[in-house]
């Protein structure tokens, strides 16, 4: 465990430096776009051009791996909107497009700011590939998923609800097409297996970039999250949003394993390390960036933004236990962790 939290302790912690300064004051709240602008356009497109280009494209692209995390997202979107929805003849209850909002938090962790650099950082570069596999999923498949569900709710009372959520579902993929995180990945692959590599001083340029992109993505976490926290004024039970948070941090891992362990027990090609990793990457907290979604849409912004907060507070302790559980394992071992048994082939040595 130690191992694990001189790891986690230093992420979590940045996070937290960047809330006190959002905070404090000493970063204006003015100044949080630019810098989430820096990590989305410069910093991070760097970070995962240089891994691509560095992994083979079998690593990037595994269709066994993609296609567990595949099914589990959908299975997570499913299982989160049913759940919300149960509530929904009450007073208080949560309607569609808020269920919509809660399962894309469920569903979508916060795999580009701090998964890619925190796997990375925990198991050596070879765990960015099955990680950048889930952030194209998340920004392709999930999010088109999740916005279209919304869209449709709010047409219902019109009589159109199958062309705005084809509409919304458009929009959702034109918003990932134009993301700059996929473009960057596939210009990595393509640099890997041309053998094209950039000129001396713009290789230097993407390193400089890429090398700033974890301590500044994990600082502008912190910062989005008290100004979404700030511009969210409704006051949301927490029966709404922790329950969201619970299935994130817990369930969407245990589905993604136990999705892995069938995936095998049919006799897919699926690795121990690579399921490890996307279990892990399942298991981080919800992508910061939803909220500003669920602003643009005029979902319930206060209740989304409240399942990230107690996602991320709470992911300090169940990913660093997730990860050492993992990282004990032993051939045959079954580890209780709460949410199912894991069932791990080898104890995976730490970077």
């Amino acid at each position: 465990m130690q191992a694990i939290l001189a790891v986690t302790v230093p992420f979590f912690a940045l996070v937290l430096l960047g809330w006190i300064a959002a905070r404090a004051g000493p970063l204006p709240e003015s100044a949080i776009p630019g810098l989430n602008a820096y990590v989305l356009f410069f910093a991070l497109p760097c970070m995962l051009f240089r891994f691509g280009a560095s992994l083979p494209l079998a690593r990037l692209a595994d269709p066994s791996l993609l296609a567990i995390y595949l099914v589990s997202a959908v299975l997570m979107v499913a299982l989160a909107v049913a759940l919300t929805l149960r509530t929904r003849r009450r007073p208080d209850g949560v309607g569609l497009k808020d269920a919509a909002f809660g399962a894309l938090v469920a569903a979508f962790p916060n795999a580009g700011f701090m998964g890619v650099p925190l796997l990375v950082a925990l198991f050596g570069d070879a765990a960015a590939g099955p990680v950048i596999g889930a952030i194209v999923i998340d920004l392709v498949v999930t999010s088109t998923l999740c916005l279209a569900l919304a869209q449709a709710d709010a047409a219902r009372s019109a009589g159109d609800a199958e062309r705005r959520a084809a509409h919304a579902a458009l929009i959702a993929l034109r918003g990932a097409l134009t993301n700059p995180l996929p473009w960057a990945i596939v210009l990595g692959a393509a640099s890997s297996a041309t053998g094209l590599e950039p000129l001396a001083p713009v290789a230097q340029i993407v390193r400089m970039l890429g090398d700033s992109a974890t301590p500044v993505a994990l600082f502008t976490i912190g910062a989005v999250l008290f100004r979404a926290g700030s511009h969210a004024h409704s006051r949301t039970p927490v029966g709404h949003f922790l329950p969201v948070a619970l299935l994130k941090l817990f369930v969407h891992p245990a589905l993604v394993f136990g999705t892995g362990l069938l995936a095998r027990a049919l006799g897919a090609p699926v690795s121990g390390f690579g399921l490890m990793i996307l279990t892990l990457t399942a298991a981080l907290p919800s992508a910061s960036n939803v909220s500003l979604l669920a602003e643009r849409y005029s979902a319930d912004n206060g209740r989304v933004t409240r399942i990230i907060m107690a996602s991320t507070i709470l992911a300090f302790a169940s990913f660093s236990l997730i990860a050492w559980l993992f990282e004990k394992g032993k051939p045959g071992e079954a580890i209780s962790v709460g949410f199912g048994t894991l069932y791990t082939e080898y104890k995976m040595p730490m970077s």
